[in-house]
């Protein structure tokens, strides 16, 4: 059996890219404390090596990307193999995530079938620049954040006090700020596509001002929460740990307005790379810090 197709199916499921979304996952967690490490590291394993590839390569299958996407620069062309992988991902996926908790096992179900939505001809929210934006970062965000904790066992009463709500809905104000700014290398193959992506909507410097004023609210918002919750030291970490990201973003952002070149790939994944790695690192810290404490 020729192993080429297989590999270049592989690299469209976008493993690593999965690593972007971590924030979320470590979030959700320094929020509900870890008592065992081992289902931790279980209920990461189902999101980022299998459920997230699963919605990332199904998006590959139905776009058939010719230029850059998350992930990859250059991408292989999309063969049946990676339907097939996409199939077994997702079941592993789902399979995985019953032996966690059945809980956990219906919001891994809901997410699946929510992410083949966004790119699948019959419904393809892809086309829809409010509602995809509203589903992805409400699903991305709140959703995955209660799923996460339910995968850690934590109960309903916990999952759905104000306080927990209050913090979910901050990591979609997160990710609603930061979703504009995947799309914006992507408007020339979006447009061909016939897709309406909100950056599309914004333009290159709405995009940019629209993240900007969006997840300073956002920060704001968290450092609230923060502070009513008597979390100083976390505060203080929060903000050092954003300085690479409000740096970078702030350069990129005067650049680009004397060269639009500068809008492309590179740039886009750098800014994804920095802040992923800085908010992740951020909420493991603050995990450490309720652990220990």
């Amino acid at each position: 059996m020729p192993m080429q197709p297989w590999l270049s199916a592989l690299r469209l499921m976008r493993i690593p890219f999965s690593i972007y979304l971590m924030p979320v996952f470590w979030f959700a967690a320094s929020i509900a404390g870890v008592t065992d490490w081992i289902q931790l590291l279980e209920v990461f394993v189902v999101l980022h090596l299998f459920v997230y590839p699963a919605s990332n390569g199904y998006n590959s299958f139905y776009d058939k990307d010719e230029g850059s996407i998350g992930g990859l620069k250059l991408p292989p062309k999309v063969t049946r193999e990676l339907y097939i992988l996409v199939i077994l991902f997702d079941l592993a996926g789902l399979i995985l995530s019953w032996l966690i908790s059945p809980v956990f096992f219906a919001g891994i179900l809901i997410y699946t079938l929510i992410s083949k939505a966004y790119s699948w001809p019959g419904i393809r929210l892809k086309k829809m620049p409010v509602i995809s934006t509203v589903v992805v970062t409400l699903f991305q965000g709140f959703f995955t954040f209660l799923t996460v904790q339910s995968g850690l066992g934590r109960s309903f009463d916990f999952l759905f006090s104000i306080p927990n709500l209050s913090y979910a809905f901050s990591a979609t104000l997160f990710l609603l700020g930061s979703y504009p700014m995947t799309q914006i290398y992507q408007h020339h193959e979006d447009s061909k596509r016939g897709d309406k992506t909100l950056s599309l909507i914004l333009g290159i410097e709405g995009t940019f001002i629209f993240s900007r004023v969006v997840l300073g609210l956002a920060g704001i918002y968290f450092a609230l929460m923060l502070y009513m919750d008597g979390k100083l030291i976390e505060i203080l970490i929060f903000i050092l740990g954003v300085i690479p990201v409000l740096v970078y973003f702030e350069r990129w952002y005067a650049n680009s307005m004397s060269s639009r070149n500068l809008v492309d790939y590179d740039h886009t994944m750098t800014l994804n790379k920095i802040s992923s790695l800085a908010m992740s690192l951020i909420f493991i810290l603050h995990l450490l810090l309720q652990v220990f404490r």
